[in-house]
């Protein structure tokens, strides 16, 4: 059944961040997906006044956003090759503690932000290298990494094996707990007014012009009836390309990318790790209630949605090599998710060219969670004033027809 938020509730977007001139009527907005983007994108324009309805095929933020693991890392995330994306995920880190502040006191709920910083861990000579090279590379972008002696890391992390050889510390990177966050997202985005329709697929888009032309977006399709809008958000993760009624040029080349994660549990009050860790072949993400995410393998194998034992067994030995003591740890939930990659596993953000009326907010690949803040304010900010921020410039739907 469609949940309804109070109307009453309206805080002015945004708080911080980018200003906004709010348009002399706000407009009618409908979100397509539920997840963490969907649900902080229709949090932000329903506290702004406007009207917004969000649909989901399935249940608020059990897709992506449950499977992910939370972790804020813009500087020990970035590689070779992805120095555009940069200037997006270092904006939307420094947002994270007004944001997670803001949605704490929107919904009442925590979110478990935590800043204790990230650590690469080399376990072996080889692994130095590849670390080094790293570290060297985040350097010449001025990111902020620190250099770690072996005994350095085992100071910050006596539990790590001791044979442990370097690190890098990331002391801006982190985590929140994406679970709570969705939780405290759909309930800040209710508050505000938002009407939330859960496990009601959109069947299509409507546009008006011809779905080969391009024309406007005035709305979707729900149980063969017209929901009218005057902005369409299409925020559906990895499903956005099966949206019917998508002209052509318009439809997202995101795909599947399959992940697989387990759960293990610490003794929340003795717990083995207090930073997120990354050694070789896995990363470890320690929560304030004891759990220890351990993740995760990356596979294009479609809608795939079967555990196996060569994933679980390679995060498991790559995990037990970092981390001995994960042996004695039970194991309490094993899972798999589908990151929506895009085909150059950037973002898709913003107007539709050719498509008045469609936003684009997907393909966030392994970033969903990192580039919540950014992306519900800058597309938030878009669909009020019809400003493109620069931003979001480099990452609209239209670079994939160049």
């Amino acid at each position: 059944m469609p949940a309804k938020g109070d109307r009453e509730t309206v805080t002015h977007f945004p708080p911080s961040g980018h200003s906004s001139a709010h348009p002399t009527a706000a407009p009618r907005v409908i979100v397509i997906g539920a997840g963490c983007i969907g649900l902080s994108i229709a949090w932000r324009l329903a506290s702004a006044g406007c009207a917004v309805d969000v649909y989901d095929r399935g249940r608020a933020g059990l897709g992506a956003t449950h499977a992910a693991a939370g972790m804020l890392a813009a500087a020990v995330e970035t590689e070779p090759g992805e120095q555009a994306l940069l200037p997006l995920t270092l904006d939307s880190q420094r947002r994270w503690p007004a944001f997670a502040a803001q949605l704490e006191a929107a919904s009442g709920l925590p979110v478990d932000l935590r800043t204790e910083g990230t650590l690469q861990v080399a376990l072996t000579r080889d692994d130095v290298e590849v670390l080094r090279a790293g570290y060297e590379f985040q350097r010449s972008l001025d990111l902020n990494v620190a250099w770690l002696s072996g005994a350095q890391v085992k100071e910050r992390e006596p539990w790590l094996n001791p044979r442990a050889a370097a690190g890098v510390l990331g002391a801006a990177d982190g985590q929140v707990d994406n679970r709570k966050l969705a939780v405290a997202l759909k309930a800040a985005a209710l508050k505000a007014g938002a009407r939330l329709h859960e496990e009601v697929a959109v069947e299509a888009l409507s546009v008006t012009g011809g779905a080969s032309t391009g024309g406007r977006a005035e709305g979707v399709v729900v149980d063969g009836a017209l929901k009218a809008a005057d902005v369409v958000v299409l925020a559906a993760g990895a499903w956005s390309r099966l949206l019917a009624g998508l002209p052509d040029g318009a439809i997202p080349p995101v795909r599947p990318v399959k992940g697989q994660m387990l759960a293990l549990r610490m003794d929340p009050a003795q717990p083995l790790l207090r930073h997120v860790v990354w050694p070789p072949k896995c990363y470890l993400v320690p929560r304030l209630d004891g759990r220890l995410i351990v993740g995760a393998t990356t596979e294009d194998k479609g809608w795939d949605d079967s555990l196996t034992a060569g994933g679980v067994l390679a995060l498991l030995e790559a995990a037990w090599r970092a981390l001995p003591g994960v042996e004695e740890l039970p194991i309490e939930e094993m899972w798999v998710g589908h990151r929506p990659g895009s085909r150059d596993d950037a973002p898709i953000l913003g107007p539709v060219p050719g498509v008045a009326g469609l936003v684009m907010a997907t393909g966030h690949h392994r970033n969903g969670i990192l580039l919540t803040p950014g992306t519900a304010d800058l597309v938030a900010d878009h669909v009020l004033t019809g400003r493109v921020d620069p931003l979001l410039e480099p990452f609209g739907i239209g670079r994939f027809r160049k």
